[in-house]
């Protein structure tokens, strides 16, 4: 038979709890990681991001054997013993792979809920955002600046996304606190927009729903907390 294919570097895999980290601090995973690396995130961030790192490598293996499972099932192989000791090991390393990461998202979670409850109290009773604010909100949280034409002088925003924002909502979501400019720059050159903690706690109120309070993981399907695995 064929050698077992070995992991190749791949994108940063995606965990279900990427969203939360996303919708808390108003900010895509890509870019608090490069945060983390430069060394700008303070401590209880630079936790969170840390152990996120974490989960996201035991979700990459958790990935790679789920793939290498299905090669071995698709047919391509001779039905023997070699091949069911193949899958035999592949789903002991698939069941160790998935336990690592669900031990790794409960330090992520660990990490997490603290932010969240703080982000949540800074804006008690704060109004619900708009679809088309929250929008906005989202791609300015990606990186987004404010250009004055320079032949016509309208003022519009560009994210780093593409998405363009006008700047009456621009000028709606300052007044409510929620973006601040770096007036420091020249708009013709670009003036940075970012988000405010009130910017993204309400990005976190319009993101969260009752089920994102729990701490606690789904069960890995067709098994259960008090059944062990069987194996060959």
């Amino acid at each position: 038979m064929p050698p077992e294919p070995a992991p190749t570097p791949a994108r940063r895999a995606v965990s279900p709890l990427d969203h939360r980290l996303e919708a808390v601090t108003g900010h895509d995973i890509d870019t608090l990681w490069a945060y983390r690396d430069r060394g700008v995130l303070d401590e209880p961030h630079a936790r969170l991001v840390d152990q996120h790192r974490e989960l996201a490598k035991t979700q990459t293996g958790v990935t790679f054997y789920l793939r290498l499972l299905g090669c071995l099932s698709s047919g391509e192989f001779d039905v023997d013993d070699a091949l069911f000791t193949r899958i035999d090991r592949t789903v002991a390393q698939l069941e160790e792979t998935a336990g690592a990461r669900d031990a790794a998202a409960r330090k992520v979670l660990a990490a997490l809920e603290p932010i969240e409850a703080a982000a949540a109290a800074s804006m008690p009773g704060a109004k619900p955002l708009s679809m088309d604010d929250q929008a906005a909100l989202l791609a300015i949280a990606g990186g987004a600046k404010l250009y004055e034409h320079l032949l016509t002088g309208r003022l519009s925003v560009t994210a780093a996304s593409g998405a363009r924002i006008s700047h009456a909502k621009l000028q709606r979501l300052e007044d409510a606190g929620m973006v601040v400019r770096d007036t420091g720059h020249p708009v013709h050159a670009g003036q940075p927009i970012a988000l405010t903690d009130a910017g993204r706690a309400a990005l976190l109120a319009t993101r969260r729903t009752p089920t994102t309070q729990a701490s606690k993981l789904p069960a890995r399907s067709g098994t259960s907390p008090s059944t062990p695995a069987q194996h060959r």
